[in-house]
């Protein structure tokens, strides 16, 4: 599974820089290269043949689950025997570290930690972040860990912006909720389709706002101000609009990522690295609806 957060790029789905899969990878040529599955290399999206079943060796590819049960006398091995992942590992796992970043932010605002704490905070879970994204191997502990420091840092910064704007992080919340709603149906209904082109046009533009926010930031910490002025009156409007369909974009993506990683077999211990995705592009979609909607308020 490839990054598809704009902060962090994760490995996920991958060992020593390829694709995982059960066995050996297949060859060029093979009937499962580059034919729908984005986990054998190749445009992931580029379908000349329907899709075979890339673990499955030899011959048994093509096979129906009625012929492998004649074959056998037993019915095929399900996920939960051959350690794939399924949707409801992902449920469970996203539920897991959502719940985190709720309970942590829930502490921090009710016992009003100070704005320092709030930013010392997100620097130890933008680090735990990074390690996650370049370890070769899942890490639930870490995920956790970003997750309960990522909270405390919402707990604080939604509390500062609430003293100025009161009830703005509820509104916040409903409209992130909104968005990944939204999202998904636009996803299951096909009005979304996330295909090579899209994700390049997304990470390219990603790049670009990542780029001009950090400029912006740079100005205003050594010229004081709001510096270029992206983050406020009509320039913030815009660019908070920017920033929340760029979010719902990725959150699109993740949306593809864990449906491919189901449907095609990825080891279950992945659903963590999906929780983790998912995760991160809810957190940008809420700072970014809370910096726009106090443009609004102001």
């Amino acid at each position: 599974m490839r990054s598809s957060n704009p902060v962090f790029s994760r490995r996920g789905f991958s060992r020593s820089g390829g694709y995982a899969g059960f066995g050996a990878a297949p060859q060029a040529g093979s009937p499962v290269a580059g034919q729908g599955n984005p986990y054998a290399g190749g445009n992931p999206y580029a379908q000349t043949q329907p899709p075979t079943n890339p673990y499955a060796a030899g011959d048994q590819q093509n096979l129906t689950p009625e012929q492998l049960q004649q074959m056998y006398g037993a019915p095929p091995a399900g996920p939960l025997q051959t350690g794939r992942m399924t949707m409801d590992d992902v449920v469970m796992r996203t539920g897991m570290t959502l719940g985190t970043v709720i309970v942590a932010a829930a502490v921090a605002w009710i016992a009003q930690l100070p704005v320092g704490v709030g930013f010392g905070a997100a620097l130890v879970a933008m680090v735990l972040g990074l390690v996650q994204s370049f370890k070769r191997t899942v890490s639930p502990a870490l995920i956790i860990g970003y997750a309960l420091f990522e909270g405390l840092f919402l707990g604080v910064i939604s509390q500062v912006y609430n003293e100025r704007w009161s009830g703005i992080p509820m509104q916040a919340v409903l409209g992130t909720m909104a968005v990944f709603v939204g999202v998904l149906v636009a996803y299951k209904t096909r009005l979304i389709r996330v295909n090579a082109r899209f994700q390049r046009f997304v990470l390219a533009a990603a790049i670009g706002f990542l780029l001009l926010m950090t400029v912006n930031l740079l100005f205003a910490a050594f010229g004081g101000g709001d510096g270029l002025g992206f983050r406020s009156g009509g320039l913030g409007i815009v660019f908070g609009i920017v920033g929340v369909v760029l979010g719902a974009a990725f959150l699109a993506m993740d949306f593809k990522q864990v449906e491919d990683g189901v449907r095609y077999g990825a080891p279950r211990e992945e659903s963590w690295l999906a929780a983790f995705g998912l995760t991160l592009s809810l957190v940008w979609i809420y700072l970014e609806l809370l910096r726009l909607i106090s443009i609004f308020r102001e």
